[in-house]
Parts: structure tokens; C-alpha cells; sequence
């Protein structure tokens, strides 16, 4: 993909993709998902899911699985209230560039 990603745009997929679950997922399973529709790689997710819990966003937890432990990941209230944010924030500035790229004008 041609365009960057920012911070901003890295954190609503991951909250968005990590709002699916109500239990939460894994890791390994959140960098796959947000790889499907992004050229990123691991090392730059992980980083982002420390910032949102760091930010109150996301909560961790380890559960075992196959004899090792697992590194889960839920979204908490706070980090409801931000995804929707960047939803209502998302919706608009889409918009706007979708106009835009096809020849409108955003002063209509």
C-alpha cells in the first residue's frame, strides 16, 4: 500500500479487531488480522498494544494454551469510548477524502 499508517489509524484497527472478542484474543491473532488488510509487520503491532494498555485501552492477561502461556488482550471501557472516537472521526475524514479523489469538492 502506498499510503503510511499512523498511530492514530494503528490503534483504532487494533481496537477494533480486538473489540470482536468479549473475552479477548491472543496476540499472534491480532497482528495476523490486522496483517490481512495492512502491510505491517509484528514488530510494529506489539508496541501499539503496549501503548493502548499503557493508554487504559487494553488490559492483558496470560492464559495457558497448548502448555504455554498466552498473552490475551480486552478492550476496556476506556477503550470503547476511544474506538468509537475514531469510528465518528474515521467516518468523516473518509468521507471527505473519498470526495475529494473523485474530482468533488469538500467546500460543497
Amino acid at each position: 500500500m502506498v499510503f503510511n499508517t499512523g498511530a492514530a489509524l494503528l490503534d483504532a484497527i487494533v481496537l477494533s479487531v480486538v473489540s470482536r472478542e468479549p473475552e479477548g484474543t491472543y496476540g499472534y491473532r491480532i497482528t495476523q488480522e490486522v496483517r490481512s488488510v495492512l502491510d505491517v509487520s509484528e514488530s510494529t503491532l506489539y508496541p501499539v498494544l503496549r501503548r493502548l494498555q499503557k493508554d487504559a485501552c487494553l488490559t492483558a492477561y496470560d492464559q495457558e494454551y497448548g502448555g504455554r502461556n498466552r498473552r490475551y488482550y480486552k478492550v476496556t471501557e476506556q477503550g470503547v469510548v476511544q474506538l468509537n472516537l475514531y469510528r465518528e472521526e474515521w467516518e468523516i475524514y473518509s468521507s471527505k477524502i473519498s470526495m475529494i479523489l473523485r474530482g468533488g469538492s469538500s467546500y460543497e
